[in-house]
């Protein structure tokens, strides 16, 4: 599949060999990847533990690509300023792990990083429309979260299509990034439906 060139590539860091990470991001950024996808789970918000801060810190200098930190975490934005002194360069927050979503994107953003939004497959796409403003990308979980392998869930694909058309609505050029389950036989329904980043 030929993919257009306003299409990104973000590997996740999740697909990768532990042992051998500074190897794995270096052959990903020969490749031609965009930026990279660096999960970050704290065993409460979705029930499984990643990676972290040593592990952004120890890979930050081995790369130029973006790092785009998705923090599956509970109210990650008390992370914020740790994350961005650690190298992070956008920092995508799930709607549902935030008590005050507005606070948190602003802190992102005030810490130097680009604020985004993740959110569940079972969250609706409108739960964005006051902070469509703030953000500069916004992260469809086309699997649930919390762990890697799992099958594209087609029934996200209007929700892809919804953001777009809300972001064109408000004159506003939005990230669409899509996480889970993206190969060559389910990218191409993702960008069609208005994706321009795929994990």
């Amino acid at each position: 599949m030929k993919l257009s060139p306003r299409i990104k590539i973000s590997p996740s860091l999740l697909a990768a060999d532990f042992a051998r990470l500074g190897e794995s991001v270096r052959a990903v950024e020969a490749a031609g990847a965009d930026e990279l996808h660096f999960d970050v789970m704290d065993g409460s918000f979705v029930p499984n533990i990643t990676i972290g801060i040593p592990v952004l810190e120890a890979i930050r200098p081995i790369t130029k690509l973006p790092i785009d930190v998705h923090m599956m975490v509970v109210e990650p934005a008390r992370f914020a300023q740790q994350f961005a002194d650690a190298g992070a360069d956008i920092f995508t927050i799930h709607v549902e792990a935030c008590d005050d979503l507005e606070a948190s994107l602003n802190d992102a953003r005030a810490a130097g990083m680009r604020p985004a939004v993740s959110m569940k497959p079972d969250t609706s796409a409108s739960v964005l429309q006051s902070v469509l403003p703030l953000i500069d990308r916004v992260l469809v979980m086309t699997v649930e979260p919390g762990f890697g392998g799992q099958s594209f869930m087609p029934e996200m694909l209007p929700k892809i299509a919804r953001l777009a058309d809300m972001a064109h609505a408000a004159g506003t050029e939005l990230e669409i990034a899509v996480d889970g389950g993206i190969k060559d036989d389910t990218a191409g329904g993702a960008i069609d439906a208005g994706a321009t980043t795929l994990i």
